[in-house]
């Protein structure tokens, strides 16, 4: 399959450059995570399974996975500064 497969024009501002997927590669939080066999046996299930959207209900309800994608979300997007004060 290929993005153009699952996106359609209304899904393009959902669509994450390409250099900010690499950061997930990169961060060791992402990694650390990455380690918990539990986690891993979710992420294989929701990638295998005909109903990931449902799956993907049920699963955030679940603290580690919920720790997972608040990770790649702060990675691919960070929060924004502006209600930062100077130091």
């Amino acid at each position: 399959w290929s993005v153009e497969d699952i996106l359609t024009e209304d899904d393009e501002q959902d669509r994450v450059p390409l250099q900010r997927l690499k950061l997930l590669g990169e961060s060791e939080e992402l990694r650390g995570l990455l380690l918990n066999p539990h986690l891993r046996q979710l992420l294989l299930t929701v990638d295998q399974a005909e109903d990931k959207s449902s799956l993907m209900k049920k699963y955030m309800q679940e603290p580690l996975f919920v720790e997972f994608a608040d990770c790649c979300l702060r990675i691919v997007e960070p929060p924004e500064k502006e209600n930062i004060l100077p130091e």
